[in-house]
């Protein structure tokens, strides 16, 4: 795998998509650190499927319970 630096990715942005759907993975760095990574697409990727994935996660996550101003003080995160 390649990399290159935000600086440089931000630059050549289009030459890097061209490479990804050519089947070459790069790694963009910041500061030195990876960040992230550009891979090519999956041609049989459903984005129907995905959307409906993310949204049966999201049903099962279940939301925070309110707390009271006193509670988050008793907590020590006030």
């Amino acid at each position: 795998m390649r990399t290159v630096g935000l600086f440089e990715a931000k630059q050549k942005l289009s030459e890097l998509i061209e490479r990804a759907s050519e089947g070459e993975r790069t790694g963009i760095t910041r500061r030195g650190k990876l960040a992230a990574i550009i891979i090519p697409a999956q041609a049989d990727v459903n984005l129907e499927t995905v959307f409906e994935d993310i949204e049966s996660v999201r049903k099962r996550v279940r939301k925070p319970k309110s707390l009271t101003i006193k509670q988050l003080i008793d907590e020590g995160r006030v």
